[in-house]
């Protein structure tokens, strides 16, 4: 796969399958009027929609894998061709939409945060009601509550640990797993952890590349720009699709450890006590980005 013909500041990747044209105009259209230099690559593994017309008029780069790939390496294609030529690359579903300014926010950011590998923004429904998107690593209960137990009550209890809804989702937040709906990455971080793991075809795959990324960088919950998702969760309505869940998160817990896995506990464990540090400090003050809470917030050792 060749690389970018010359170097932008992102490039973004979405992955195409069955996605109707008019839901690939509109996350196209996201992208217009922006003064970065940006780069977009569609990769269809459908191949059966014409998106000819779009794409013309929009002018991005079309890969037509002949099968379906899956989402990880699916976008490690384009991934690949960018790791050298863009300075941030963004791994995009096609079902989001957002104002173009808050890519240069979010590139200001990074610029000024060296260490910081990811991010990703507040997602809010089409109705504006926020996702609980930044989760702890999973253990095998958390998956298992939350899809198989009946019971709202219990499945709410663990959600709200899991999901670290205690933090209230408005501030800055170190977070070990985020939603691959929308993640914004540093080439540099991606090039020294790879890209993502292709053993998982679909879901976890996130999981998987945020935890290594996590390991080395900061991989942030920013809410200072919001983006929209519509969030189809298809697992939860085809019986097709619950069997490729369950498959690719046994792949993970294979990879990662089921019950003992001691880098989970300590990771979790920290990520508690940032969330209880930031409960603690915004009481007393606002979340500035350039700030010395800011500072604080991130420096993982000063937390106790």
């Amino acid at each position: 796969m060749s690389p970018l013909l010359e170097r932008v500041r992102l490039c973004a990747s979405i992955v195409l399958y069955g996605t109707p044209p008019n839901e690939l105009q509109k996350v196209l259209s996201c992208f217009s009027g922006s003064p970065l230099k940006i780069h977009v690559d569609l990769i269809d593994n459908y191949g059966r929609i014409d998106y000819g017309p779009i794409i013309k008029k929009v002018g991005v780069t079309y890969f037509q894998t002949g099968q379906n790939l899956g989402y990880g390496k699916a976008h490690n294609i384009s991934i690949l061709r960018s790791i050298n030529s863009s300075d941030y690359h963004l791994v995009l579903n096609p079902d989001i939409s957002f104002s173009v300014e808050i890519l240069s926010a979010i590139i200001r950011f990074m610029d000024q945060n060296k260490d910081v590998g990811m991010i990703m923004p507040r997602v809010l429904s089409p109705e504006g009601k926020l996702q609980h998107l930044c989760k702890l690593l999973p253990t095998p209960l958390d998956l298992f509550v939350r899809r198989f137990i009946p019971f709202s009550m219990v499945r709410e209890w663990f959600n709200r640990n899991y999901e670290l809804q205690s933090f209230g989702y408005n501030c800055l937040m170190d977070v070990p797993s985020l939603s691959g709906c929308f993640m914004f990455l540093r080439t540099a971080a991606v090039q020294d952890v790879g890209g993502f793991d292709e053993k998982f075809f679909m879901y976890a795959e996130d999981i998987d590349l945020t935890r290594r990324i996590h390991a080395k960088y900061k991989t942030l919950f920013f809410p200072y720009v919001s983006v929209t998702h519509v969030h189809a969760q298809e697992s939860y309505k085809s019986k097709r699709m619950l069997l490729v869940h369950v498959r690719n998160i046994v792949r993970y817990f294979n990879k990662w450890g089921w019950f003992f896995d001691l880098e989970r506990k300590k990771i979790n464990a920290l990520a508690r006590k940032s969330a209880k540090f930031v409960i603690k400090m915004g009481r007393r003050s606002e979340f500035v980005v350039d700030g010395a809470v800011e500072h604080m917030l991130f420096n993982r050792k000063g937390i106790k």
